[in-house]
């Protein structure tokens, strides 16, 4: 079992930068890989970003690519999404979540979620 805890969301202008984390339980985190989505309203949820259990490999949207930058801290069962140039159609819930070994990095077949949080861009 694994609970995850998204924080760091809010209300930030266009332009503008956020870091989200996500806190996870268990001593095995550093076995999962780890990844970051979002579902605006009225919209189907979509992969942001992902990352590899040591790091060592990082998957990006198109629509984030040279903006957004995950990572994760193992000591910590910490991983994080720096999230900068934020555009209005960024708003969404991010999510964080969690797979030892999903289909696809970017798939959204991940066995493990957290509750969301809200991210506004304000233009």
């Amino acid at each position: 079992q694994m609970q995850l805890v998204e924080s760091g969301g809010g209300l930030v202008q266009a332009g503008g930068s956020l870091r989200l984390s996500c806190a996870a339980s268990g001593r095995t985190f550093r076995t999962y890989v780890m990844g970051w989505f979002r579902q605006a309203p009225g919209k189907e949820r979509e992969f942001v970003a992902s990352i590899t259990y040591d790091g060592g490999s990082k998957y990006y949207a198109d629509s984030v690519k040279g903006r957004f930058t995950i990572s994760r801290d193992n000591a910590k069962n910490t991983v994080y999404l720096q999230m900068n140039s934020l555009k209005p159609e960024d708003t969404a819930v991010y999510y964080c979540a969690a797979d030892i070994r999903p289909p696809r990095m970017t798939s959204l077949e991940y066995h493990y979620w957290g509750q969301g949080t809200q991210v506004t861009v304000s233009s």
